[in-house]
């Protein structure tokens, strides 16, 4: 296969939601397929974003989850993780390696080193050749209709192009910041220099568990600076409001109504991934929070933006910079060779439904080679419309689906919602002390459920049960005979359909 450049199916973007377009196109049939990427098979999430942020996050839950209980906590010697060997673990997770090692050949043929850090990506390289996918590595952009050009090689696509290059971090246009060279999220989760004062500007996901593991790692002081006046804003408000106090707790400093006026650090250094850059940064702050402060670092946790400026989308007429829009099949409008999966199309920025339109676009491209039918729901993306399941890895843990009482309003629904504190049998034996609250929204008109939130230990895993209720329009009298497992947190299910009975 190496050396063709006509494939089926070509790829710009090799992370798990180009991975799995790639796959699903081509699965079970003679087609061909390549994958452009210019950094690291396995994207974002491998090793920047969902991977290492959970291996940084799970030492201090389960210490956390073992203080709860006697006969557990006597035996614990340290108040908190040991911080070398989460960072070993992070690495072993991401396949993080010492660049002074990497002599061999597997040094540049998989993986790579980007901003001083470097991580081995045979794995997942290994993983496509064995699915029938060519690696490619390189930039690559659109220079016309089926045709993508990586250095200078034009590649040609008989059936699609699909675009799956993800998102960047947004760094705001605030005087002296973008100077400062502050962290970023992939910073955040590559850390090697753990600061001793530390601000966070911005409220969202990447914000809270972020300053999580700042705090569980032995940041001293944490300054978190948000525009708005609650955190995790597109949640219910208990969830953000629960976290607040958790991090105001273990001593974070949450400013809400603040703003980062200017920045001042004379000695800005590009020192690499995770480590301090530069000498100690001069924040101004101006609104309810205002006040001067120095700090070690400062990570931008501000939002990202789709991955857009250098595709070549100019070449075929579309205007670059924004979200590649698409309809349900994953089609580019007006273009329909072109498809765009995950953060840069702009309707979900999280792996695991990026992962399901990848699914959704591959069977539409496989379905169009074989001049199948449509038809099909597997073929149209539904669930990131309003069955978009999350889970916040903080402490306490949040795991939510579908909408909020306020989203739910503003849809026009019927709404009808019922809250209540996580404290049922199951939950008393995870901790003695558990505080979990837990919120469904019911559309009344139709009787169905169409969001839910938990917060507390252990709801992780409580919230497929509630997205398989939406996204199956499950009535609620037949949801009443799904029977919760005695002890387990699940109980908290019996209690809230037993307020909507």
């Amino acid at each position: 296969m190496a050396g063709q450049d006509v494939y089926d199916v070509v790829v710009i973007g090799g992370g798990p939601v180009g991975e799995n377009v790639a796959d699903y196109a081509i699965r079970g049939s003679d087609r061909t397929a390549a994958i452009v990427e210019h950094e690291l098979m396995g994207g974002e999430c491998s090793y920047w974003a969902c991977m290492p942020s959970k291996a940084l996050l799970g030492p201090g839950n389960a210490l956390d989850a073992a203080r709860a209980l006697s006969g557990a906590r006597e035996r614990l010697a340290a108040s908190g993780p040991d911080p070398g060997a989460v960072l070993s673990w992070r690495d072993t997770v991401t396949g993080r390696v010492d660049s002074a090692r990497v002599t061999h050949a597997r040094g540049t043929q998989y993986g790579g080193t980007h901003d001083g850090v470097t991580h081995d990506d045979a794995g997942q390289v290994r993983w496509a050749e064995g699915a029938g996918i060519e690696v490619i590595r390189g930039h690559g952009r659109i220079v016309g209709e089926r045709r993508v050009d990586v250095g200078g090689r034009v590649l040609t696509a008989r059936e699609a192009v699909v675009v799956a290059t993800g998102s960047t971090a947004s760094i705001p246009p605030i005087p002296g910041l973008r100077e400062a060279l502050p962290w970023t999220s992939r910073d955040a989760t590559n850390l090697v220099d753990i600061p001793d004062r530390m601000l966070v500007l911005g409220g969202g996901v990447v914000a809270c568990e972020a300053a999580t593991w700042l705090l569980d790692l032995g940041v001293r002081e944490l300054v978190m600076a948000i525009r708005g006046d609650r955190l995790l804003p597109r949640m219910e408000p208990f969830a953000g409001e629960c976290v607040a106090d958790a991090l105001r707790d273990r001593g974070a400093d949450i400013r809400f109504g603040t703003t980062i006026e200017s920045v001042d650090r004379p000695d800005a250094a590009a020192t690499g991934y995770g480590r301090r850059h530069g000498g100690s940064a001069s924040v101004r702050l101006g609104g309810d929070g205002a006040g001067e402060i120095v700090v070690d670092e400062i990570l931008v946790a501000a939002g990202r933006a789709p991955a857009t400026t250098d595709v070549g989308l100019d070449a075929i007429g579309v205007e670059p910079g924004g979200p590649l829009r698409v309809d349900d099949h994953m089609t580019v409008s007006g273009h329909p060779w072109l498809y765009a999966v995950g953060d840069v199309n702009g309707r979900n920025a999280l792996t695991h439904m990026g992962k399901y339109q990848a699914r959704v676009a591959g069977d539409v491209i496989a379905a169009r080679a074989e001049e199948r039918s449509l038809d099909d729901p597997r073929h149209t993306a539904s669930s990131d419309h309003g069955a978009v399941g999350q889970v916040v890895f903080t402490r306490p843990e949040i795991a939510s689906v579908g909408l909020t009482r306020a989203g739910a309003a503003k849809a026009g629904l019927d709404v009808r919602a019922v809250e209540g504190d996580i404290a049922v049998a199951g939950s008393y034996l995870v901790d003695p002390d558990h505080s979990g609250h837990a919120c469904l929204v019911v559309d009344a008109a139709r009787d169905v459920l169409v969001g839910a939130t938990f917060v507390g230990a252990q709801t992780a895993e409580l919230v497929h049960s509630a997205t398989v209720a939406i996204v199956g329009e499950v009535s609620l009298s037949r949801l009443w005979h799904a029977v919760p497992s005695y002890p387990t947190v699940s109980e908290v299910w019996l209690r809230l359909l037993d307020q909507l009975r």
